[in-house]
């Protein structure tokens, strides 16, 4: 029997007509530089064709209930079993979701809770949905089952405790008439103004600010102020507050309420999201609000089916332990199924799914993953691979799109894409087994998985004077006091869940001492498909002023923002939505424009031949040579390309971009416009989604920005880039309770022999390699 998934002329993005075979039961790298197309032929082909012939074996009706996808380029693929994607999503989870929902863990536990949960005395069995928040049967009617209220503080309220009502003391109340009518109506309610707040009895203090009394006083006539006598009715500060952002219509005036509220874990449910009756139930002497924020590594003795417990109580515990177990083998007892999703690293989620696909027991498909190890430290990629290996030994067959080398190694078979990225890349280098690529020698994923690769050159610096950073407590952060360098490289390390993320956030709290603070971030450049590459970084308003003086109309003209130049019939999108009777709506090319954006008379303008709608289809390498004498549009084309970002196209939309792609445009944005001298850059896991050739490109602008007089902090799990830097502070020893504290800072040679720390058994082989 042909074991092989045959792919014949695929021509999706930028790939090249290929044909490729393909092992089934087997675990397959996709390789290849960033841009290159492997995610192209893993998930836009094969998964994409996977999706579509399910699609079409489903009823109908079923089948407009579900996300559509299109066909794929390709002539043809045979030998594809069903597929499951397991991707690195980036959008905003419900604010409702959580680890327990992720993992269908909560299902369980509210069984057992259910059936197996001891009750109050005289109470009655609840169901299942009585013991969750996104139930009405189960949710607490006060926060509506979120755990959070929203209330005012007195601290925000009362900014400054020292001044008196008339000088401002409550921030809260409005300014001018309104503000100054307040304090005539306190003064005649008998409360003096002029006296500090702090001064004030406490019941008067709680009153102003809290009650919802609305008395009415009389004032009277005021020289400079009011010419008559009138009632004045008092509002507490909480009350207009409240007021406001519940009726008032403007956005200001809400943007200002919301200054002094507050989230606040929910008085009635503690934060649980749940009703008194579900609190009342025990297992094990312990509230399902109890288990909810337990560790899985605590949580899964809690479990432990006991001797003599009913049968419904041994069978939910043992399935529950079997799943939970799987989470600590990927590294994640830290977590907790009360955890909100939206807390979590897309690593993290990952994993979680990953988990979840392990004990759903299918077996014959093919798992599509993307870059499984992103985001994890070397000693969590391990178990990672072990669970990979589990569900190969499952009867499934694994697709990695993956550049961590280590699990490159691991595979049976790889599938290098290459050998640049955009245009010049999506051509199959090589197919075959691991060992085969190092014939190859146009490859850069061969070049660096057999060490050919040159070291990095560096000199590493003295640090330029420290930023004292003392008694940190956020998370699993415990006073920790930590000494930054100035003028370095600085790599924060350590397992998942120790604490680095943590630690970045409160240095840009506390870097008062920095002339200017630079978030690098992997958050989108942008919501909505408007947002692009060429308007994100500014480019694109050099771009509209050339257009606009090779013709009469102004550079507004140039905007697929405007009416004035736009194509009127998608209003500048370049596509429209395709209402389809028995089908849900899809999108396709404006008839138009043909998905240019423009009206005809806007493409008329050409320059060097070429129209505004043919710049913005230009990929960063072909506009920078085509724009190489206009000097504002050059200067942020020639960084991006410095960055590894020649593939992207000018017009890219924002929603195609991965995090990693965001947070290099941001980089770029921020290269173009270096000062010198005292900046703070913070960069979160900059060379995650990165091949070994393009984190080298990274490096040397991350390495440029400090060469310039700038301070650069960044999280880091990737060991060229940690042996590169100037100073390590490595955080740990484990995640979650377990972290939190700093393990070792130093040089990365002195931090590599620390006993202590995970990340010198992985490190310490590393800068022995290089020497």
């Amino acid at each position: 029997m042909d074991n092989f998934v045959r792919v014949r002329g695929a021509g999706e993005h930028n790939l090249r007509d290929i044909d490729v075979d393909i092992p089934r039961d087997a675990m397959v790298a996709f390789t290849g530089v960033s841009g290159s197309g492997k995610s192209s032929l893993a998930f836009g082909t094969l998964y994409a064709e996977a999706q579509r012939r399910y699609f079409e074996s489903v009823a109908p009706y079923a089948r407009r209930l579900l996300q559509q996808v299109g066909a794929p380029r390709v002539r043809e693929i045979s030998g594809l079993p069903p597929a499951v994607a397991l991707q690195q999503r980036r959008g905003a989870p419900s604010s409702r979701s959580t680890v327990g929902t992720l993992t269908t863990l909560s299902n369980l536990l509210r069984m057992l809770y259910s059936r197996a949960g001891t009750y109050p005395p005289g109470a009655g069995r609840l169901e299942a949905e009585a013991f969750s928040p996104n139930t009405p049967a189960g949710a607490c009617p006060h926060c509506h089952g979120l755990g959070v209220v929203h209330d005012v503080a007195e601290d925000l309220l009362v900014p400054d405790p020292s001044l008196s009502i008339r000088d401002g003391a409550i921030a809260a109340w409005p300014g001018a008439w309104q503000g100054a009518n307040l304090r005539s109506i306190v003064t005649g309610l008998g409360i003096d103004i002029d006296k500090p707040w702090h001064k004030l009895p406490r019941k008067k203090r709680e009153w102003l600010l809290y009650t919802d009394e609305q008395p009415s006083v009389l004032i009277k006539p005021e020289r400079d102020r009011i010419d008559y006598g009138y009632m004045g009715m008092f509002w507490s500060a909480r009350k207009h507050v409240m007021h406001t952002l519940a009726d008032s219509k403007s956005e200001r005036m809400r943007d200002r309420a919301l200054r002094f509220v507050r989230s606040v874990p929910c008085p009635d449910c503690h934060g649980s999201g749940l009703r008194p009756e579900a609190l009342a139930v025990t297992f094990r002497g312990r509230s399902l609000a109890d288990v909810n924020t337990m560790p899985f590594s605590e949580l899964v003795t809690v479990l432990q089916p006991v001797a003599g417990a009913g049968e419904a109580a041994v069978r939910l515990c043992a399935d529950l332990v079997a799943r939970i177990e799987v989470l600590l083998d990927l590294g994640l007892g830290y977590l907790s199924t009360g955890r909100s999703s939206t807390t979590l690293s897309p690593g993290e989620a990952q994993r979680l799914r990953i988990a979840t696909q392990l004990r759903s027991g299918l077996f014959g498909v093919v798992y599509v993953l993307d870059e499984p190890s992103a985001g994890l430290h070397p000693a969590d990629a391990e178990p990672l691979l072990d669970v990979l290996d589990r569900l190969k030994a499952a009867g499934n067959s694994l697709f990695v799109v993956e550049h961590d080398l280590d699990v490159v190694r691991r595979a049976d078979w790889i599938v290098d894409i290459g050998p640049g990225a955009g245009e010049a890349g999506g051509r199959v280098l090589y197919s075959g087994p691991v060992a085969g690529l190092e014939q190859v020698p146009e490859s850069a994923t061969g070049t660096y998985l057999f060490g050919r690769a040159e070291p990095f050159e560096h000199v590493t610096r003295t640090p330029q004077g420290w930023l004292h950073l003392g008694g940190i407590s956020r998370h699993n952060l415990r006073d920790v006091s930590v000494d930054l360098p100035r003028g370095v490289l600085t790599a924060v390390t350590g397992v998942s869940g120790s604490g680095k993320s943590t630690l970045l956030a409160e240095t840009a709290l506390l870097s008062g001492e920095f002339d200017r603070l630079v978030l690098v971030d992997q958050q989108p450049i942008g919501r909505t498909p408007r947002s692009n590459l060429a308007t994100y970084t500014g480019m694109f308003d050099a771009v509209r002023k050339l257009y606009a003086a090779q013709s009469g109309y102004s550079a507004g003209r140039f905007s697929f923002n405007v009416a004035e130049g736009r194509c009127e019939t998608c209003q500048g999108e370049g596509f429209v939505a395709v209402e389809l009777l028995f089908l849900p709506g899809t999108y396709a090319p404006c008839p138009s424009c043909h998905g240019k954006r423009y009206n005809a008379e806007t493409l008329e303008v050409t320059y060097r031949g070429r129209s505004i709608a043919d710049v913005l289809a230009m990929s960063v390498d072909e506009a920078a040579a085509f724009l190489t004498d206009v000097p504002a549009a050059a200067r942020g084309l020639a960084t991006l390309r410095e960055v590894g970002l020649g593939y992207l196209r000018l017009g890219q939309p924002a929603t195609e971009l991965s995090g990693g792609e965001a947070q290099r445009i941001k980089l770029a944005t921020e290269l173009q416009r270096v000062r010198r001298g005292h900046a703070l850059y913070l960069l979160d896991e900059p060379t995650a989604g990165l091949h070994p050739a393009d984190i080298r490109l990274l490096l040397r602008q991350l390495h440029r920005l400090v060469d310039a007089g700038n301070t650069v902090v960044l999280v880091e799990h990737d060991l060229d880039t940690i042996a590169t830097a100037d100073w390590v502070i490595d955080l740990g020893p484990g995640g979650g309770d377990a972290g939190g504290r700093v393990v070792a800072a130093g040089t990365p040679a002195d931090v590599a022999q620390v006993a202590d720390s995970a990340t010198a058994r992985f490190l310490a082989p590393r800068l022995a390699s290089d020497r």
